[in-house]
């Protein structure tokens, strides 16, 4: 109910309304009355009502000064204004104050409850609208770093930008973009990975390295732009590394890092192409390797024909188990490769950059045999051989993925039961904090692969082993109290919410379970 302050200087109108008007039928309490405007406002500071049912004509502070007062450090409070006087202008400096119910003395209960009545819906609404306002905002939160992603993809891809639309994204992320002097990163995860792993990537780059603005996937990889600052390259390096570290401490998987000079944003789509041009010379630097313009030097860097070898989509259709559709990316790009009819060095570099990638991603107990075939593969003297030869160790390749994609995800699972074994006394477990706080991957998926592989949810998963734990504790302690049991694993202490999961899964309560092993 909504809180309302009686302030007349007439003691009969005082006590009249106070004892007339049915309050609890209008949804409000009456918590106070005043004679004067200086009492009431000592009132409102000790506890500021919802709605003030005022005299406007009182000595000391006028109905008018208390509304000034109130309004100017405690703006939620309404005013219902009574007075004797038919004056315009006493409604019209109400009015300035946002007062809009002005009863003219007598008034009846009627009147003062349509009064408080209206005050009631208006506050509602202006609750509904408040709430509406929060969510809209939370909304934004969570879908700001997406329209991030997708604004760099569409800057550096095709979209031309105006300065004003530039200008619009600045504001609306909060972060300078046009002329800034920035890098660019593209990091590349090696050999056999999940799309998660590249969520997990960007999560431990946002979190070591430093001003970090804009950051994306594109093409199987990831993208970063960082705010450049003058003699800022050993930091930033070692940055690199330290992500590369933690990266790998958490999956045993290379990345390969590309890095572009430095430049203004609006300039991002040269520093893109100049990432690309890095990221394909790590056929020559080995995998994990860091790649800058400085590594090109010694490359003859003129412009060849445009060849597209989609080393990432012939690996995912691979990784898929898919034989009909590698079968005929092989055949798309041997089909390019005839029709361009390419030096022969070139063609051969193509192709061995194309087994490279099948290597890359082949499972490790395969990986020795594939690559010594990489000399079978160069001695090959046509370019129907060299297809030939492929497309055996992509079928091969293909038949392995297939068999093995049922078991691909059980050691994640393995991780998360270890997680659990090592953490169930902790009551604030829970798949999104070991999904974002320690295995750097998405809970949703997480959550879908543990229960496909386990047959049980996450949460359910975690208390069941909880429950077993206290029963086994019983078992070999004997006398033991339930809010004890309840603190200790993992309950934070809720002995009421413990013993309703412990009965559910012992069929007794804690209690009971205690006493029959008390008796045996």
């Amino acid at each position: 109910m909504y809180k309302v302050l009686l302030v007349d200087d007439e003691r009969m109108i005082l006590e009249g309304i106070s004892q007339v008007v049915d309050w609890g039928k209008a949804g409000t309490r009456l918590v106070g009355t005043a004679r004067n405007g200086i009492e009431a406002y000592d009132q409102i500071q000790a506890s500021p009502p919802d709605f003030v049912i005022s005299d406007i004509s009182m000595p000391g502070l006028d109905g008018i000064g208390l509304v000034a007062k109130t309004t100017e450090h405690f703006p939620d409070v309404r005013f219902i204004l009574l007075s004797g006087y038919k004056d315009f202008d006493y409604a019209c400096r109400a009015m300035q104050y946002g007062v809009k119910h002005y009863l003219l003395k007598p008034c009846n209960e009627r009147q003062i409850h349509e009064a408080l009545t209206e005050l009631g819906q208006e506050r509602e609404e202006q609750e509904e609208r408040k709430q509406f306002v929060n969510r809209m905002k939370l909304d934004f939160q969570r879908m700001l770093p997406h329209v991030k992603e997708h604004f760099l993809k569409e800057f550096i891809s095709y979209k031309t930008y105006g300065s004003r639309d530039i200008a619009f994204y600045e504001r609306l992320f909060g972060i300078e973009l046009q002329d800034k002097q920035v890098r660019m990163l593209l990091l590349r995860v090696e050999e056999s990975h999940e799309p998660e792993h590249l969520f997990a990537l960007q999560n431990i780059a946002a979190d070591l390295m430093d001003n970090v603005l804009l950051s994306t996937t594109m093409q199987g990889q990831l993208l970063i732009v960082l705010e450049s600052e003058e003699d800022d390259t050993s930091r930033f390096m070692k940055q690199i590394e330290a992500v590369h570290a933690t990266f790998h401490r958490f999956y045993k998987l290379e990345v390969t890092v590309a890095v572009s000079e430095s430049d203004s944003m609006q300039h991002s789509r040269g520093m893109y192409r100049e990432t690309l041009h890095c990221m394909n010379h790590r056929f020559y630097t080995g995998e994990g390797s860091l790649i800058t313009k400085e590594d090109l030097a010694a490359e003859d860097t003129r412009e060849m024909a445009d060849l597209e070898l989609d080393e990432e989509k012939f690996g995912l259709l691979i990784k898929a188990g898919n034989t009909v559709e590698v079968a005929q990316e092989v055949d798309r790009l041997f089909g390019i490769l005839s029709r361009m009819k390419l030096e022969i060095s070139v063609t051969r570099s193509y192709v061995l950059q194309l087994y490279a990638a099948m290597i890359r991603i082949c499972p490790e107990e395969e990986r020795a045999a594939f690559t010594s075939r990489m000399v079978v593969l160069a001695e090959q003297k046509t370019l129907a051989c060299l297809k030939s030869f492929v497309q055996e160790a992509a079928e091969r390749m293909t038949a392995i993925y297939y068999k093995s994609n049922v078991y691909r995800q059980s050691s994640t699972v393995d991780k998360m039961i270890t997680i659990i074994e090592q953490n169930y006394r902790k009551s604030d477990l829970s798949l999104n904090g070991v999904a974002g706080q320690m295995l750097y991957m998405n809970s949703d998926y997480l959550g879908k692969i543990f229960k496909k592989v386990t047959g049980e949810n996450f949460s359910h998963y975690v208390n069941r082993y909880r429950i077993e734990r206290a029963a086994e504790h019983i078992r070999e302690t004997g006398d033991v109290k339930v809010f004890e049991l309840a603190e200790w694993f993992g309950f934070g202490g809720n002995a009421q919410y413990f013993s309703q999961v412990f009965k559910k899964w012992a069929g007794m309560t804690p209690s009971e379970y205690i006493k029959s092993h008390e008796r045996g």
